[in-house]
């Protein structure tokens, strides 16, 4: 099928609208191929690598406003390996999943571990959420900040439950894009290659004290742990400002030169601004339009990183997202599973307002002309 050609005034300056792995801005990645490559390929045992650990860390610890007694600590792997993790060394009996896209259900899975009980599992259709009940024995209650697959966003809001319990909050989509309250949270884990404008293959959590006393208390029960996947290694290391194994370096740097870039213009409170611009211009243009419709009906569920966007027969949604990639427009189509005729676009920290304008732009001169 031919594409459409789009107008040069019309095209986004950057045409990256990816969900992970999302835009990393220009001036990291050159500051990456300056002053940063003097890091890699150097030893992560040795102060310029630990310094840099130590860095992130502090620079997370400021970013979501960390209370007394909460650490960052981090680990080899992404938000894929902390499940597990979470798994062996944080659920001690049985958790309770709340399941309204693909990555909650991922967590629900690791939780199904033979040594645990099965856990609780509140599912709902997607482009739609379930809350969090009390539940007696569950002593894990998890779900996501922000649905990557689907657009729909939760808040962070502790369960009180039975007493010890935990509230743990998948956070990748969201993290750096999305203000919240980390005292609600005893675990609030991510990877950075969202709105943290990183690279993969390292995940990081804010863990609350009462999260320390159960790590430290399963890692001391006799309960197998891999090594790799010990939240009580990634406690102990992190507090050496390393990881267990040779982290990636690079995502160490990218992330930490993010962090201070949101730091430097207003923090959480300036991110969330910025991505609720951009996704509101989104949601505003759906409604407006005559072919398109908000997948998730619910206003007060819609992700302000992550926007969904239906498209109604008439218009192939797949066809759309074909052309704005021949014009240097990537990564609008909708997630795999889902099967929908829709587009997914990123509205992350590191987009600009303007690009995602013109992308709206762009998607109505396409229509037209498909």
């Amino acid at each position: 099928m031919p594409h459409v050609t789009l107008p040069r005034e019309i095209l986004p300056a950057d045409g990256r609208f990816g969900c992970g792995p999302s835009k990393i801005r220009a001036e990291h990645l050159a500051a990456l191929a300056g002053p940063g490559a003097a890091l890699l390929g150097t030893s992560h045992r040795q102060a310029p690598v630990k310094d840099l650990v130590g860095q992130v860390r502090a620079g997370l610890a400021e970013l979501f406003r960390l209370p007394a007694g909460y650490e960052i600590i981090l680990g080899n792997g992404g938000s894929t390996a902390f499940w597990d993790a979470a798994a062996f060394g944080l659920i001690e009996r049985r958790s309770q999943n709340l399941v309204f896209g693909e990555f909650g259900g991922k967590f629900a899975a690791a939780a199904r571990a033979p040594w645990l009980e099965a856990p609780d599992v509140r599912e709902v259709a997607a482009g739609t959420r379930t809350v969090a009940e009390p539940v007696e024995g569950v002593d894990v209650y998890a779900w996501p900040h922000n649905e990557t697959s689907t657009g729909v966003a939760a808040p962070v809001e502790r369960v009180h439950a039975d007493a010890g319990a935990l509230t743990v909050i998948d956070a990748t989509s969201a993290a750096g894009g999305i203000d919240f309250s980390v005292h609600d949270a005893d675990v609030y884990y991510f990877a950075p290659q969202k709105n943290l404008g990183s690279d993969g293959g390292l995940w990081f959590a804010a863990v609350s004290p009462a999260a320390i006393e159960r790590i430290e208390r399963i890692a001391a029960s006799g309960r197998y742990i891999p090594e790799f996947l010990s939240l009580k290694n990634a406690l102990d290391n992190a507090r050496l400002n390393q990881t267990l194994n040779t982290p990636a370096l690079t995502t160490l740097y990218l992330l930490d030169r993010q962090v201070d870039w949101i730091r430097d213009h207003g923090g959480l409170q300036w991110a969330d601004a910025r991505t609720r611009e951009s996704s509101s211009a989104l949601y505003a243009w759906a409604e407006a339009s005559s072919f398109a419709t908000p997948f998730v009906a619910d206003p007060a569920d819609r992700s302000p990183v992550v926007v969904t966007i239906d498209f109604d027969e008439g218009v192939d949604a797949a066809a759309v997202a074909k052309s704005l990639r021949a014009n240097g427009i990537v990564d609008t189509e909708p997630y795999r599973k889902l099967g929908r005729n829709q587009l997914r676009v990123a509205t992350f920290v590191s987009i600009d307002p303007e690009d995602v304008r013109q992308l709206i732009r762009s998607i109505d001169y396409t229509v037209e002309r498909l």
